[in-house]
């Protein structure tokens, strides 16, 4: 089976893929990444894997997150149009995802984008994302950077640390009732907030975690009562994404997220990483988080990450924390 095929076939159909379907093309996914990416194929054989007995799902085996730290996990040998790496801390080692075709990314956030909140042109969309516009090679900023384009508000764009001018344009669109989209890291969304209390009708404000050890750590819903009673509105948006995935999911209230139909959300047992959970018709699930992104064609669509979570009967999920003895991201904001 050649790489044109393998890509040309499995890559048409990601984006298309619903419940009905979604089992056949992760399983034909995995068979392409075992076949084509060698370290996944390493991991898989340590772990005396047979592909062919590969059915179903919950059976296929994902790999730790760590490995994007120390290896380059790709699928198929090719030259990358770009490498996405991860904030880390100060002496951590970064994550970095190759990135063969940098048109899946923006099909998917942008299709993503649309599924949960419509057309970006329906909105004046502005990052407050001081610490990632310090890096060049950060997928959050590349992906608010192309929202903010496709918006094509004359008032959409990265604001860094001119909060002044941001409350500035906030009021200006709230007078003109110009429905708003405020994406930002954690700590600069609190010290804005902080700093500038205002009552919010036509504001969305979606947090994307992110202390950096700029301000204590706190519960997520702590931080979201804040950021409520400041800006004087009913729920704080989330998104959940991280510079392994190509797919985000979205929470609009209460900290539950959704994900796109090529994105699915397994629970893990922390003391057995082979004991793995779909979604349970009868009963929520906790423990650690797996993750499947179709969208991650040509790297690794199965990445067991360092999160815990709960998963719910309907596949939505919650992240409730971090498995002890995992490093602390850059991008973290501890919920328990």
């Amino acid at each position: 089976m050649s790489d044109l095929y393998n890509y040309s076939e499995l890559r048409d159909r990601i984006f298309l893929c619903n419940d009905d379907d979604f089992n056949q093309l992760a399983i034909e996914t995995f068979q392409f990444q075992y076949n084509f990416n060698t370290v996944y194929r390493s991991y898989c054989d340590v772990l005396r894997i047979n592909p062919e007995e590969i059915k179903k799902i919950s059976s296929i085996p994902f790999l730790p997150i760590q490995f994007f730290k120390t290896k380059e996990i790709v699928s198929t040998s090719f030259t990358p149009e770009t490498i996405f790496e991860s904030s880390g801390t100060t002496g951590s080692v970064k994550s970095r995802h190759v990135i063969k075709d940098v048109k899946i990314y923006e099909e998917s956030f942008l299709k993503n984008f649309g599924l949960f909140y419509g057309a970006p042109e329906n909105y004046c969309i502005i990052g407050l994302l001081p610490s990632y516009l310090e890096r060049e090679n950060s997928s959050l900023v590349y992906m608010v950077k192309r929202l903010i384009e496709n918006s094509r508000h004359h008032k959409s764009g990265f604001y860094l640390n001119d909060f002044m001018k941001l409350q500035e344009t906030l009021l200006e669109n709230e007078y003109n009732q110009q429905q708003t989209l405020l994406i930002g890291v954690s700590f600069a969304l609190l010290d804005f907030a902080e700093q500038y209390p205002m009552q919010l009708k036509n504001t969305i404000v979606m947090e994307t975690g992110g202390m950096k050890g700029r301000k204590k750590e706190m519960i997520r819903s702590a931080f979201h009562e804040i950021l409520q009673s400041k800006l004087g509105i009913d729920n704080i948006h989330s998104e959940y994404g991280m510079t392994e995935l190509l797919s985000q999911a979205y929470s609009k209230k209460d900290g539950l997220f959704f994900s796109p139909p090529w994105m699915k959300v397994l629970i893990r047992a922390e003391d057995d990483p082979f004991d793995v959970s779909y979604i349970n018709e009868k009963k929520i699930r906790s423990g650690a988080v797996n993750i499947i992104d179709l969208a991650n064609v040509y790297s690794c669509s199965f990445i067991a990450t360092d999160d815990c979570g709960k998963l719910h009967p309907n596949g939505s999920f919650e992240i409730t924390g971090r498995l002890d003895n995992s490093d602390i991201r850059g991008c973290s904001l501890m919920a328990i």
